[in-house]
């Protein structure tokens, strides 16, 4: 075991299962390391809608508290465990989420680890990465190419959520139409690899307060961008193409509601595929799903694979998810942008944790 820091740190710390119950503390910076871990010196971490939600207490997963919020998140090797190989100090890194896994389960060993029933992972189970240094499993890690900046870094990890949707759990022929409901980050993603994948026609569905994140996802290449506020949406899908639905649904909303306008949206054989969570019940029939032979996935986090090729994707530029970043703060200045994030004002914040 190697020798801990002995030092104060600050960190995003979520306390209590409240509203707003999230602040900046000083806290213990990891102590000793475990032999397969690496200490992390943070340089950029990206805040998640469902981060701002446990700030909301609005949540509908576990959380363990305290615990120090992010999972989203880039920096440098600061030290290495006795059996942590493939990483020296010094090297730039960006880290995946599945802080632990059990290493034994069907899917662990065929390498779907996010599937694992005993996956637990930063900023809602273990100590994440809104803090100065955090301690990770050096499996999780992969070398960051001096191309790629901390800043978008931080936003691989939603990238490699978007490609597993995307690109891994829906199948996209050249040509087909795909609409994307609910233009956050993972939905905005999802647009920009639906468009690398053949897309031959995109569209982004949202309601008022998305107005801002509509423009960017015509700047990412829809070629319709629908306000629901504004405009019927369904009137206008079903005068693209044949007028009989569009192939593809992506449904990266926090509403479970909106799984009924991807079935009324969709076309008989088409696909929905499931990204966003939403706690509510249905309250509607899914026969609909049957009447139209419609295939629903469900889609999950990610792995090394993707990973990847994400950051093949992001390096070559192909994959520039910046145009969603619309804030970056100091880790003392994290309110600012979880309150924007929620208001819609920016799509997306990233922090810079800096020194005591």
């Amino acid at each position: 075991m190697s020798q801990s820091l002995n030092r104060l740190m600050q960190a995003v710390v979520q306390y209590a299962l409240k509203p707003m119950g999230v602040e900046l503390r000083r806290v213990e910076a990891p102590g000793s390391l475990a032999d397969d871990e690496v200490l992390l010196a943070t340089r950029a971490v990206g805040i998640c809608g469902s981060e701002v939600h446990q700030y909301h207490n609005t949540h509908s997963w576990p959380v363990r508290v305290p615990v120090i919020l992010g999972h989203e998140f880039a920096g440098v090797v600061s030290r290495v465990g006795a059996r942590a190989g493939g990483f020296r100090e010094g090297d730039r890194v960006v880290s995946e989420t599945a802080a632990r896994i059990c290493s034994r389960c069907a899917y662990c060993r065929v390498g779907e680890y996010n599937l694992c029933p005993e996956r637990l992972g930063f900023g809602y189970n273990l100590d994440g990465g809104m803090a100065e240094f955090v301690a990770v499993p050096a499996r999780c890690l992969h070398h960051l190419p001096d191309s790629i900046s901390f800043e978008k870094a931080a936003l691989i990890e939603p990238c490699s959520v978007a490609y597993n949707a995307t690109c891994v759990k829906t199948r996209i022929r050249a040509g087909d139409s795909v609409l994307v409901l609910g233009p956050g980050p993972i939905g905005l993603l999802c647009l920009a690899l639906a468009r690398l994948s053949g897309a031959g026609w995109l569209g982004a569905l949202g309601i008022e307060r998305d107005e801002p994140r509509l423009a960017i996802a015509r700047n990412l290449g829809a070629d319709r961008a629908i306000n629901a506020g504004r405009e019927n949406a369904l009137e206008f899908l079903r005068s693209v193409g044949d007028g009989l639905g569009v192939d593809v649904v992506v449904d990266a909303t926090g509403v479970s509601a909106a799984l009924q306008t991807a079935l009324d949206a969709v076309r008989p054989n088409g696909q929905i595929t499931k990204v966003g969570w939403g706690a509510a019940p249905l309250n509607f029939s899914l026969d609909p799903l049957v009447r139209k032979a419609v295939c629903l996935q469900g889609c999950f986090s990610h792995n090394f694979a993707i990973w990847e090729k994400v950051i093949a994707l992001v390096a070559s530029g192909r994959l520039d998810p910046t145009p969603l970043i619309g804030r970056v703060e100091e880790l003392s200045n994290w309110q600012v942008c979880f309150d924007e994030m929620a208001s819609g004002k920016i799509v997306k914040g990233v922090l810079k944790p800096g020194t005591v």
